[in-house]
Order: C-alpha cells, then structure tokens, then sequence
C-alpha cells in the first residue's frame, strides 16, 4: 500500500478514488467542518485534519509517495473573476511549501479547466518552474469525467508531477473505449423508488449524459442544478433544476422530477454507500465541488504503476551494484 496526504480533501471524492487506486490516506486536510464530518462517517479510521492548509506543516510525512488535493477553484474559474495568483483564495503557494516540507514522490492536483486560460500562461510556468527547482517535472492536462465512466461532461485540469528520476514512467490515463450511460439509465432505479408510473418514460427522455454539475457555491446559496443556461440543459433531460427534492417521485406524480442528493452524488461518480452528512444545501456543496471518485482513480492508478515501476527499477540497481 502506497502512502499519500490529502489536501482540500473535502466530501472525498478524489480521496475515494486515491483508496481505490491502492493509496493509504496518512492525513487528510479539509477546512469545512461538515464535510470533515462527512470523510469521518464514511471512513471512521482516516486521519482527518479540520483546519485550514495556512495552519498545516507537512513535515510529519516526509517521504510520502503523494501529495493530493483539489486546489480551490475560484481564483481561475470563468464564473469568477479569474484574479488567479492575486486572489486571496489562491492555494498554490501553499501547496509548493508542503511539497518542500515533505517531499512526496509524486503530486496530484486537480483545477478547473480555467486554469489552462491564456491569462494564466504565465502562472503556470512560474507553478512548473517553482516544481523544477524542488525536482520535479510536471505536466497537466484536462481530463472529461465521461470519458472516464461517469455520466456527465465535467472538464477537470489534472497537474501530476513527479520526481526528477522517475518522471518518464509516468504515462496518463487511456480514456474509456465507451460512453458513459444515459442519465436516465444511471438515475431508472432511483427515479422509480417509490413507485412512480412515469419513470419510464422519463428514462427514455433523458437519454444523454448530464450537463456539468454546477451550483452549490456558497456565494450563490441554495441547492439548484446551476444558473438559467445548466437549467434549460437539465430542462432537455426532463429533469427541474430549480431545486432538489428530498425523496424520489410518488406514484402518481404528474412533471418534471428534481434530483435527490443521492442522484446527484451518483452522477458525480460516488459509490451509493458514500453518505453525505448535513442538511440539504450543504449535502449539496459536498457533492457539487467533488473531484468524480473515478476520474482519481484512473490517474492515481497511472502514478501508482510509475512508482511501482521506478521501485523495481531501484532494486535492480541495487541488486547489480
């Protein structure tokens, strides 16, 4: 089992994909207290750390195989106002003094896809050339969530650097030979719970892959599927973004179905036994700034093979010598 510390972990997304690729959390860093109880209902044995990573010193893990987290994302989000290094939200500072402090064979970065923006050409080369000095080489590259089974677009940028001497191993994800299934193939069995006679037909409406799961933000408030324009696209599904619902349709409703939590969750790529602890709008704000659990995975799985391979390639060495 290979060793890792999580930063920005929040409702676990990209942490539950690093468990499923083979990484064993030593500290998990999450500033929110609700979705620090969330990580800690669902995996009562994780190291969890409820602070900020301002307040956070690595040094403790000196010599873990990864560093991972989601970075906050406003300060290079197309729906902000994209001030990057300037906004005080801004966590790559922090994040290259951890990877000073512990020095972890590989990092794993996940961003909004506004992070590759023109305006941001030059942050990024500073970002990999801060990397090259500590000794390591990095590379990015922007990863769809359906191309990796989960059922909607959402476009991630994904930074992975690794160690000087074993960065060549490293090779990114082949994306899946299918497309993901249809919202209403995802969503049937939920949709139809409790009994509901148009659930069938509703599955035959949403027939394509759901649009980005936006919204949740705490500045724009309540539980909704996003702004006017993600809610006509819901609209097209047969689905009111307006608001989520506590509980699936009753038998004899008559409309457009709201998402529960659990709908949303599982279109995010969350496992059903993953629970989301809070009421309503922070449940939602847990799943609706996740990481998809398996689009981590595929990645973390590729870092773990290069490890792996630098490792034999090591006792080799050491072998011959």
């Amino acid at each position: 089992m290979l060793s890792s510390v999580e930063m920005c972990a929040g409702a676990g997304g990209q942490a539950l994909g690093l468990e499923q690729a083979g990484f064993e959390h030593e500290a998990l860093v999450e500033i929110e207290k609700d979705y620090c109880k969330t990580l800690r209902f669902n995996r009562p044995q994780w190291n969890v750390l409820d602070r900020s990573l301002v307040d956070f010193t690595a040094t403790p893990f000196k010599g873990i195989d990864l560093l991972a987290g989601g970075l906050p994302c406003p300060p290079f989000s197309v729906a902000g106002k994209q001030l990057g290094e300037n906004d005080e939200r801004n966590l790559f500072p922090e994040a290259l003094r951890l990877i000073d402090e512990c020095r972890p064979r590989a990092i794993m970065i996940e961003n909004v896809r506004g992070f590759l923006d023109a305006v941001f050409e030059d942050y990024r080369g500073h970002l990999k050339s801060q990397l090259k000095k500590l000794g390591y080489e990095a590379d990015w590259r922007l990863l769809n969530a359906s191309e990796f089974g989960v059922p909607q677009l959402r476009p991630r940028v994904v930074i992975v650097a690794m160690k000087k001497d074993i960065a060549s191993e490293f090779e990114w994800p082949a994306v899946a030979a299918h497309n993901p299934a249809t919202v209403g193939e995802t969503l049937f069995d939920l949709m139809a719970a409790n009994g509901w006679r148009g659930a069938k037909n509703w599955k035959a409406q949403a027939d394509e892959i759901a649009p980005t799961i936006v919204g949740g933000s705490k500045k724009h408030g309540g539980p909704d599927l996003g702004p006017t324009r993600a809610r006509k696209a819901w609209a097209s599904l047969g689905v009111n973004g307006s608001t989520l619902a506590e509980t699936a349709p009753e038998r004899d409703f008559v409309g457009m179905p709201r998402l529960t939590i659990r709908m949303v969750a599982r279109l995010q790529g969350f496992p059903d036994s993953w629970q989301l602890v809070g009421k309503k709008t922070i449940a939602y704000r847990q799943v609706g700034n996740a990481f998809p659990p398996p689009v981590a995975q595929a990645v973390a799985t590729q870092i773990k093979k290069a490890l792996s391979a630098s490792s034999g390639v090591m006792k080799q060495r050491l072998k011959a010598g």
